[in-house]
């Protein structure tokens, strides 16, 4: 026997546990002589329907609190609750690739059920902190604008931070189809319902779904589903990293997860603290993020989408990612509404590892185009009426007249693939078209 299986074992109880019934409580149920712990599952049997199951999430004065999977409709005092297992694991393996599965782990595209026979813990501990190397490798998205001036490590963490409909969505599908990473895990967080075949098949694409698992919890399932499936994604992610391969995660959104942690929270009785949001959510968050990252057998990269509520960028859940990740890009409505996609705003974004892992010449280009960004934008107002003479700044003259092939670098079309090497080559084109203009 393995010793991991043994210390799993070693932790189960007997699953012989039973209670009942005691009431219910908004979406949570009560249970009487219940003395399950705090993250177990449990079934609730019900007068119809057959039985559901749930998740302690905690006590209140001699009861148990349950939060079901499922709508809590045929629930009535005193039926029998079960525990059917303290410790949560989901199976993965190989056959997962090209899979679309709910937040059990369960298939859902309708196609035939895969053999897997491996398991993966759902809430596993991060990998402690000295024995992560250095991030040192590059690894390209695929995105132009992300690839030469947020160049992302092999391992790195980032945010991609923008309100609704700003192209969020696309950007990730983008990264699916064109990353140098072996495999994609998508966890689709709190989606609606209708945009979840949409971005499978327009956004991701066979291409992309070949090497892909997605993960997919809608926004009318419960908000413990919608939790478990960031878990799922995360622990899908883990197995492929733990066989040695280079995964790629998404999760969109990190918000929709804070969100559903919250109802949780309230629900088992926390104090809402911040716009709402319990101490829950914020101690939750970095547990999950912090599992993603390099090891010494392989590497999740990750992406966390972050929905910006009313476009305020400074709201507690993007406040508190933007200082757990290694980087941020932010994607604003002004662009989009300039049909400049990806509308990544760069002076806003920043990916903190570029400095340790790009060359000192790819480095100096990037910096060159952002000094010409700011140029431009500090001068906008002017040049937009007209009142901006020629010849009053240098810095301000080649950004006007290198503003087209600016632009032509930062926009990229859902069918056009990149490269970190075709990004750093064109801003070193664009460096030379700049050492250009300052000759007489």
């Amino acid at each position: 026997m393995s010793d991991d299986l043994h210390k799993r074992l070693s932790k189960a109880m007997p699953t012989g546990l039973t209670g009942s019934v005691a009431g219910t409580e908004g979406m949570t149920i009560t249970v009487a002589g219940f003395s399950a712990p705090v993250g177990a599952e449990v079934e609730i049997d019900r007068q119809a329907g057959g039985p559901i199951r749930g998740e302690v999430i905690g006590f209140r004065n001699e009861q148990t609190i349950v939060f079901p999977f499922a709508d809590l409709s045929g629930v009535r005092r005193g039926n029998r609750v079960r525990l059917l297992r303290t410790t949560r694991a989901i199976k993965v393996g190989e056959a997962l690739l090209g899979r679309v599965i709910d937040a059990h782990g369960e298939v859902i595209d309708g196609g035939p059920k895969p053999a897997l026979f491996e398991r993966a813990d759902l809430r596993r501990q991060a990998p402690p902190a000295v024995q992560r190397p250095r991030i040192h490798e590059v690894m390209s998205t695929g995105i132009k604008a992300i690839d030469g001036l947020l160049t992302c490590g092999r391992g790195q963490r980032m945010g991609l931070f923008a309100g609704s409909g700003v192209g969020k969505s696309v950007t990730l599908g983008m990264m699916a189809r064109y990353t140098s990473a072996e495999v994609n895990v998508i966890g689709l967080i709190g989606e609606r319902g209708r945009e979840v075949n949409e971005f499978i098949e327009r956004d991701l694409g066979p291409e992309g779904l070949a090497r892909s698992v997605v993960v997919v919890a809608t926004s009318d399932e419960p908000a413990l589903t919608r939790v478990q499936a960031a878990m799922t994604a995360t622990a899908v992610a883990e197995h492929f990293r733990d066989a040695g391969r280079d995964v790629l995660l998404m999760m969109d959104s990190l918000t929709r997860f804070a969100m559903a942690q919250r109802e949780i929270g309230l629900a088992a009785g926390e104090p809402p603290a911040t716009r709402g949001y319990p101490p829950s959510v914020f101690a939750l968050l970095p547990k999950l993020v912090e599992r993603a990252g390099l090891t010494a057998a392989g590497a999740i990269t990750a992406f966390y989408t972050v929905l910006v509520e009313g476009d305020d960028s400074n709201e507690p859940v993007s406040d508190t990612v933007r200082g757990l990740i290694d980087g941020h890009t932010f994607l604003t409505r002004r662009l989009a509404a300039q049909g400049h996609f990806p509308a990544i705003d760069v002076l806003q974004s920043i990916s903190r590892l570029m400095t340790d892992i790009v060359s000192r010449e790819h480095l100096a280009a990037a910096q060159n185009l952002r000094s010409l960004l700011a140029a431009h934008h500090e001068h906008e107002d002017l040049i937009s009426i007209g009142a901006y003479r020629a010849g009053a700044n240098a810095e301000v003259d080649a950004a006007i007249a290198l503003q087209p092939a600016i632009r032509s670098f930062l926009r990229q079309a859902m069918s056009e693939s990149s490269t970190v090497e075709t990004a750093r080559n064109a801003l070193m084109q664009l460096a030379q078209q700049r050492e250009a203009l300052r000759k007489p």
